[in-house]
């Protein structure tokens, strides 16, 4: 837990901010207390630091009215939706104010005829999924964390998921945003059209920026048509290359499916016997496809996926054939994260991208860099879009730390190398920052830092996030 000391000119400061904040907001939306800050003081990478205050907004006028009182006293503000970020973005790193967003979780509009709705950033993203399933349309941006992430928070990270591949992320699906500045201000990027090509694109400047700029306080999100029909596949293999050799042949054959997705021989290893997950042993890769559209578009489009992969030497194809089924072998998905933590008690997850022709040349580069097998690595993830998530785990015993960070390191010059980029979908935060200069040339990096001194002068929006601490 990151503590710390303050002078007791600070702690004045901070006395009279919250005396403010209670009597603008009300003490229902101003939290203050130990037990309620350390709710607030971590996310998904288990980093730990101490808010100073808590705030509750249930309006734009809330947040309006906090960033003001922040912005006079140059109190640090940090966002936060659920804290499910795997790269520090809502660790409030020097204290000041947290925002909990997930009381504005109102969908505010859908509209089917236009294929956009609006709602606010606490809106789940599974629940926006299931609303608008119900008229029909389809919200395609899948992290794995959508039965609990939010839309504030996936617009702030600009997170991706299984279906990237065929349908793109979430920066593809949003077409504008209300924003409060860290004046206080507020102001409306983007229009609730599906086409606006006026003026700068100031919504996708925000999407991603990680709470640095500004905080989003309504999303306008594009809608698609539901597809009719998903059906899945799974493609169990002997060797991880005729896995990779096997998603190759089913892009050069003009087949793009909803997912894509990839396991390991550590990564099957990891989920074989956890919760019931039951895998052959001559098992040592997986491919999970999933086909959706119409019935006849599928039923194609599944033959050439199977041949595929038989002709990749696939030991067993399966194709599920009840919703049952289908669960099942998306559980196995589903069970890795978890299961990781019965190979070894601690974990770096990264989340790198390559160019697809260049996946396997990124594994042999990971193999390489644990030769000696000191530590543990998995990797599985989104192999049809070049996404894979390489899963760094070590042991609790002196120098495994070290060997672990190096290996990251490592792997961060080669995915470089190979034309990649350091984070695919979770984002920067404080725990990428560090390699932000091995893809963001000076001078690209230094026109971001302008950017961000144009918008927050004072430098109060989520410190210490995104940038190296040399820029």
């Amino acid at each position: 837990m990151v503590m710390f000391k303050r002078t007791t000119r600070e702690d004045t400061k901070l006395l009279k901010v919250v005396n403010e904040l209670l009597r603008v907001l009300g003490k229902e939306k101003v939290l203050s207390g130990i037990e309620d800050r350390l709710c607030y003081s971590y996310d998904g990478t288990k980093q730990k630091a101490l808010p100073d205050i808590v705030i509750r907004p249930n309006t734009t006028s809330d947040v309006s009215i906090t960033l003001k009182v922040a912005n006079k006293y140059e109190i640090p503000i940090c966002a936060r939706g659920a804290g499910t970020g795997l790269s520090g973005g809502a660790v409030p790193l020097q204290g000041g104010i947290v925002f909990d967003l997930k009381g504005m979780n109102k969908i505010l509009s859908i509209c089917p005829e236009d294929f956009i709705a609006t709602v606010e950033p606490g809106v789940v993203t599974k629940h926006l999924q299931d609303e608008v399933a119900k008229h029909g349309l389809f919200y395609p941006p899948d992290p794995s964390s959508a039965a609990f992430s939010t839309i504030g928070g996936n617009v702030a990270e600009c997170a991706g998921g299984i279906t990237g591949l065929k349908y793109g992320v979430t920066r593809d699906y949003i077409l504008a945003l209300e924003i409060v500045l860290p004046d206080g201000s507020i102001i409306n990027t983007g229009r609730k059209t599906l086409r606006s090509v006026t003026g700068y694109d100031l919504t996708r400047l925000f999407i991603g920026s990680e709470g640095t700029l500004g905080i989003f306080t309504k999303i306008t999100v594009k809608l698609i048509p539901k597809p009719e029909k998903i059906d899945t596949l799974a493609a169990f293999f002997c060797e991880r290359d005729n896995a990779i050799d096997a998603a190759d042949l089913v892009i050069e054959n003009n087949i793009v499916p909803r997912t894509l997705e990839f396991m390991d021989q550590m990564s099957i290893s990891a989920v074989r016997g956890y919760g019931g997950v039951t895998l052959d042993e001559d098992v040592k890769a997986l491919l999970l496809i999933d086909i959706d559209g119409t019935g006849e578009n599928i039923k194609h489009d599944l033959s050439v996926v199977e041949s595929a992969c038989k002709k990749k030497n696939a030991l067993r194809v399966k194709v599920a054939e009840t919703s049952k089924e289908r669960e099942a072998i998306w559980a196995v998905r589903r069970s890795i994260s978890p299961a990781l933590y019965n190979i070894a008690p601690h974990k770096i997850n990264e989340d790198v991208c390559v160019p697809r022709s260049r996946i396997k040349e990124l594994l042999q580069k990971v193999d390489q860099l644990n030769d000696k097998r000191e530590i543990y690595v998995a990797n599985f993830g989104h192999i049809g879009d070049g996404n894979v998530h390489v899963n760094i785990m070590f042991k609790d015993e002196p120098g495994q730390e070290e060997i672990a960070e190096k290996i990251v390191h490592n792997i961060m010059v080669e995915v470089i190398k190979l034309g990649g980029t350091i984070s695919g979908e979770h984002g920067i935060g404080n725990k990428k920052s560090q390699f932000m200069d091995l893809e963001i040339l000076p001078k690209e990096l230094s026109i971001m830092k302008k950017l961000k001194d144009f918008f927050d002068p004072k430098g109060i929006m989520n410190p210490g996030k995104l940038f190296p601490s040399s820029a």
